[in-house]
């Protein structure tokens, strides 16, 4: 094996199949939960979409969460419950919903980024800069690598 594959697999493989982002998911979630939010972190990608663009599609916040029909349909589902989204008929065609913010869920915004930065902080204590540059481009590559 060439000396740049020798690396241990059982790890990088772990770290590229999601568990990290399942570390950090749970932290991201406990620390809502501590401070009285009630959202999950695949609720909480969809709310950053949709605080810089409201009244999307629902197929728009698939791509940009990279979540499948079926998951978000039951993410908005659960949402509209808790009264932080609603769906409203497209004007121009009626069999399109487009997914708009309801004051409840703005006003999550400013509290729900505070969280959220102070648990991407803790999860990158230690770190440099230059470590997160090359740890960034490194998954940037892995992503492009295997984008279908």
């Amino acid at each position: 094996m060439p000396e740049q594959f020798r690396v241990d697999l059982q790890l990088v493989f772990a770290i590229l199949n999601g568990k990290v982002s399942t570390a950090i998911n749970r932290k991201l979630s406990r620390n809502f939960r501590q401070e009285g939010i009630e959202i999950t972190p695949e609720q909480w990608t969809i709310l950053l979409s949709l605080w810089e663009k409201d009244g999307v599609t629902q197929q728009e916040l698939c791509y940009a969460t990279f979540k499948d029909k079926p998951s978000m349909t039951r993410l908005i589902d659960n949402m509209e419950r808790q009264h932080l989204v609603v769906r409203i008929s497209d004007k121009n065609d009626r069999r399109t919903n487009l997914i708009h913010l309801t004051k409840t869920g703005r006003e999550l915004e400013s509290k729900a980024y505070k969280i959220a930065n102070a648990t991407l902080e803790q999860a990158l204590d230690g770190l440099t800069m230059e470590e997160l540059k090359i740890g960034q481009e490194v998954l940037r590559k892995v992503f492009i690598n295997t984008k279908d």
